[in-house]
């Protein structure tokens, strides 16, 4: 059985209600990248959630996943899904050519705020079957201030509860055969007073700070995180900053620094290419973190549900048709539908054109069927994609 290889890119950052800032290529590494990552996820905590600006994001887009869109889509990354709970965003990307094999994708999400009924703090998640293994992302943000550490694995207990998904071999996240678990998860330094911190940081000592690290101590005692790992803190804290600046917080509070946010993942063994900080960018209090991951298995599904075979060129109206074959006991729906898409799309909506795909009842026993495009679209030839629904919507 071949195996493959798939490079995962995670981002987290509380940005802070912050507006984003114009130029995401090096927290993204694009500007560096050889062009093999696969997938990018991206979970953002404090997102701006006045409700001025909620109710603008329910007519547009919002504008952190417009600006992840905008700096991805040019080098052939679509917009898988996404999920948003108040201030927290998870958006996750793939290259276009893998979303045949991007399968049962589905979202949740857990309050924990106010007892469970505000969504300010809380996670939110999406799984789905990647080449035939399941794999789960999920993005929290858990309660904040040192003395709040029992309540945090708390909650993250009650997240990992709550959260089930329909119809799937792994209902549960932790029934995932990947698991990645990331956010503000707001872990505080113990103990250790800011004098000490400040010099260990300012002296390069860094490891002297990691027994004192909150959820460090958890790892021997909490049996909710076996099996979680981490890779080691080599870059600085990443909370609290003066908006603006490299400086940690020189306000009255004068908040310990301290590295809230994480990148974990869980099971399956896989190689870890880097775990950074970006201190560069500074319209939050925090720093954006992000990691690179190797995930090596052997293919389970490489073949799509639908081939799609269309002419290169469309001239005249007799060219505008598409051919598709289906896997044998494909369940059809008659909301499938085939797409036209410019070369560059952003997400399964971005379509210039789509025609239906139903099935009718003399399609049943044909092994190859096909569509034929409106008139509008023919001229469009070489500068489209062509995608189906099945493939896309992954159900």
């Amino acid at each position: 059985m071949s195996l493959s290889a798939k490079r995962v890119h995670i981002i987290t950052w509380n940005v802070g209600s912050a507006m984003p800032p114009d130029d995401i290529t090096s927290l993204l590494g694009l500007n560096v990248g050889d062009g093999n990552t696969d997938m990018y996820i991206i979970g953002l905590q404090e997102v701006n959630s006045m409700i001025n600006k909620r109710l603008k994001d329910v007519l547009f887009t919002d504008q952190w996943s417009e600006v992840c869109m905008d700096a991805l889509s040019p080098f052939g990354y679509v917009l898988v899904t996404s999920q948003r709970m108040q201030g927290m965003l998870l958006l996750v990307f793939a290259k276009y050519f893998h979303l045949p094999f991007l399968r049962g994708i589905q979202t949740q999400t857990t309050r924990t705020g106010l007892g469970g009924i505000w969504g300010n703090k809380g996670g939110v998640s999406a799984r789905m079957n990647v080449f035939g293994h399941s794999i789960c992302f999920l993005n929290c943000h858990l309660p904040a201030h040192m003395e709040n550490s029992d309540q945090r694995m708390e909650d993250f207990e009650s997240i990992l509860q709550q959260q089930q998904f329909e119809g799937q071999a792994a209902s549960g996240v932790l029934d995932h055969d990947v698991v990645f678990w990331f956010g503000d998860l707001n872990f505080r330094i113990e103990d250790l007073d800011m004098q000490v911190v400040k010099s260990a940081i300012d002296n390069n000592k860094l490891s002297t700070l990691w027994e004192k690290d909150q959820l460090n101590m958890a790892k021997g005692s909490e049996t909710v995180l076996e099996g979680f790992h981490e890779g080691p803190l080599k870059f600085s804290p990443t909370y609290k900053f003066d908006v603006g600046t490299d400086m940690y917080d020189t306000s009255g509070k004068k908040r310990k620094p301290a590295w809230t946010d994480r990148i974990l993942w869980r099971l399956r063994p896989m190689a870890q290419h880097f775990y950074r900080s970006h201190m560069e960018y500074t319209i939050s209090d925090h720093k954006p973190v992000s990691s690179i991951f190797t995930l090596q298995f052997p293919y389970r599904v490489d073949m799509p549900l639908v081939t799609l075979f269309v002419e290169d060129e469309w001239t005249e109206i007799s060219d505008a048709v598409a051919k598709f074959k289906v896997v044998p006991n494909f369940a059809r729906s008659s909301w499938d539908w085939i797409g036209l898409y410019k070369v560059g799309f952003k997400h399964h909506k971005d379509y210039v054109s789509y025609v239906w795909a139903k099935q009718e009842e003399s399609d049943f026993l044909r092994q190859e069927h096909q569509v034929r495009a409106n008139h509008a679209s023919i001229y469009l030839n070489r500068l489209l994609n062509v995608f189906s629904s099945f493939e896309i919507k992954l159900k």
